[in-house]
């Protein structure tokens, strides 16, 4: 097949200075660079590589073919193409302008050069990285074309069309060599990751990816690929040991699918000390990379140790217990860039290039609101007598203890009243569960669904009983998973189903849940960006209304002081890394730890940390 190509290559004036243009290696007459970014007089004779890719077969999909140049190195030019002059019934000429929108309108040239710049100035650029010193390294990414025109290709046939933060997104990721995309849940992560691998497939800039993330989201993942790149081969690494060494080695495989889980029993097939290392990955992804946080476990090492030219993470909190998380998962990134013990300013200049951080009120300014309720409720006579008593004994326990006393211990005490504010251990009696029920019978009758989030099962269990005629399912650590889709499913299409039960360990991360118009969390969690987590699984793109959570708390209880604490640590966050975007300080420190119960933290704790 003979191919063949005009070629114009975009210059855009505004990210190039005159030392720029004076260095481009090709011979300019006279430059007639243009608002529309086209320069007529530029023109090259090159060469076309046309290449395969494994692919899955679709209809009506069209070749590609790269332009390559000799000196100027470009990617997929060919979609800077403009639409020919089309010949009207009459013999008249017709542009490709006139034919989308009809005659052409009647405007100056000064309006029309207003026009066209504010079109040009609102388009997505790719980015380019602060680090890209050599001037050809500039050109290749400036020379792209922008954003916009690449997702409209028709070989690309988005089912949805993305938002303009989603577009920014995957201008930051294309160009990105270690990376976190730090985006707050339901601002779709997953999609910017998928479109981004599915345009550098098509350039040829990478060949292999491998995506790793939680075990439970692993179908989800898959669902995605279907939806915004069909036609990728997505291979899932699982089976037996066999299958598995044989999936790590196939080659050819544009992009593997890998848990979390997999990765200690599978790393002798990735680094083999007998020095047999596969060919690197192009790209590794890693979805909830706060799975590797800590530096020191087993999958944290295992991540560190895949052979790879290309690092992502993805995560909607880099930062859940201190800033020891961030410097986890940037040592998988870029090992040595981010060091410890730096001041969160200086963190925030560091890793400022490499995060990514938005939130839904900075850009989903449609997204249905959604409204936090506190729901202060008074422990029933007989839980607040079982509370008294635990309380008393557990401090007297605890200060006896002296210099022995060690954090498990005040943890476990923390457990037993929390546990106690949910259900009466003796009588089971429970006011959040009279409140629950009194808002459910509202919900079910209007014919909307809720979720509630526990931290523990058993809890859900006894939830379960309760909330029996409100029809419920269950989404939590006992489920197996191979019913946790089900369970999503029955929840969202049976309209008689208007609760599901949820874990915040389970439930917190990976699903979208839009349908759900009420949020209830029956137990607080440690760390305010977990219930985020939560949270956002309804309040997301996608969301036909307005989102209510209501969060539980048990006043003159542990509870309260918990969520005083949580509360003054989050607003001193936001003022202090405010220009961090996406750091959070979050959890509960030593002090305050002892200090919900006014105990002194021993001196060899202290020393300790």
């Amino acid at each position: 097949m003979l191919l063949f190509f005009r070629l114009q290559i975009s210059i855009i004036s505004a990210e190039m200075t005159n030392i720029d243009v004076n260095s481009l290696p090709v011979n300019i007459k006279k430059p007639e660079i243009h608002i529309t970014g086209w320069n007529r007089l530029l023109h090259r004779s090159v060469e076309v590589r046309v290449h395969s890719e494994l692919l899955k077969p679709l209809p009506n999909v069209r070749g590609v073919g790269g332009v390559v140049s000799s000196k100027v190195q470009t990617h997929s030019l060919s979609w800077f193409f403009t639409p020919p002059d089309e010949e009207t019934a009459d013999g008249k000429r017709q542009t490709a302008a006139e034919e989308r929108g009809g005659a052409s309108p009647s405007v100056s040239e000064a309006d029309d050069f207003a026009l066209q710049k504010k079109d040009m100035e609102a388009l997505t650029r790719i980015r380019i990285p602060r680090d890209t010193v050599k001037i050809q390294d500039r050109l290749n990414y400036i020379l792209q074309p922008p954003i916009e025109s690449i997702l409209n290709l028709p070989t690309l046939d988005l089912p949805f069309e993305p938002f303009p933060f989603q577009r920014q997104g995957v201008a930051f990721l294309y160009s990105a060599h270690f990376a976190i995309l730090a985006d707050e849940m339901g601002l779709g992560k997953t999609m910017q990751a998928i479109t981004t691998i599915r345009l550098l497939l098509r350039t040829g800039e990478i060949r292999s990816v491998l995506l790793v993330c939680p075990k439970p989201l692993m179908s989800n993942w898959q669902r995605e690929f279907e939806l915004w790149a069909p036609e990728i081969n997505v291979k899932l690494i699982d089976g037996s040991p066999v299958r598995r060494k044989w999936l790590w080695q196939l080659p050819s495989i544009p992009v593997r699918l890998a848990n979390y889980e997999l990765l200690n029993r599978d790393r002798e097939f990735f680094d083999s000390p007998k020095g047999e290392r596969l060919t690197a990955f192009d790209l590794v992804v890693l979805d909830e990379s706060q799975r590797i946080k800590n530096r020191g476990n087993a999958t944290s090492e295992a991540a560190r140790a895949i052979p790879r030219r290309r690092n992502w993470a993805l995560t909607g909190t880099p930062v859940e217990n201190s800033q020891e998380d961030l410097v986890g998962i940037f040592e998988f990134l870029s090992p040595g860039f981010l060091k410890s013990g730096l001041l969160p300013t200086e963190v925030c200049k560091v890793v400022g290039d490499h995060i990514l951080r938005r939130t839904k009120d900075e850009v989903l300014t449609q997204l249905p609101p959604k409204m936090i309720r506190d729901a202060l409720l008074e422990l029933t006579p007989e839980q607040t007598e079982t509370y008294r008593m635990a309380e008393e004994e557990g401090i007297l326990r605890l200060s006896a203890a002296g210099e022995e006393i060690t954090i498990p211990q005040v943890f476990e005490l923390i457990l037993r009243l929390k546990q106690i504010c949910n259900f009466d251990p003796a009588t089971g009696e429970s006011a959040k569960l009279e409140r629950l029920l009194a808002d459910m019978e509202e919900i079910a009758e209007s014919g909307h669904k809720a979720i509630v989030f526990s931290q523990w099962v058993e809890t859900l269990y006894r939830l379960k009983e309760s909330l029996a005629r409100f029809g419920i399912t269950e989404y939590h650590g006992k489920i197996p998973s191979k019913h946790r889709d089900e369970m999503i499913r029955r929840f969202r299409e049976e309209k008689n189903i208007h609760v599901i039960l949820m874990s915040y360990g389970a439930g917190s991360v990976g699903l979208n849940l839009q349908f759900a118009g009420y949020v209830f969390l029956f137990d607080r969690w440690w760390n305010p960006a977990v219930e985020d987590q939560a949270i956002n699984r309804a309040h997301r793109i996608g969301a036909s209304g307005p989102v209510t959570v209501t969060r539980f708390i048990s006043t003159n209880t542990v509870e309260e002081r918990i969520n005083q604490t949580l509360e003054h640590k989050r607003r001193l966050s936001e003022l202090i890394l405010s220009g961090a975007r996406g750091l959070n300080s979050s959890g509960l420190n030593q002090e305050e730890l002892f200090g919900l119960f006014n105990l002194r933290v021993p001196a060899k704790l202290k020393k300790a940390a």
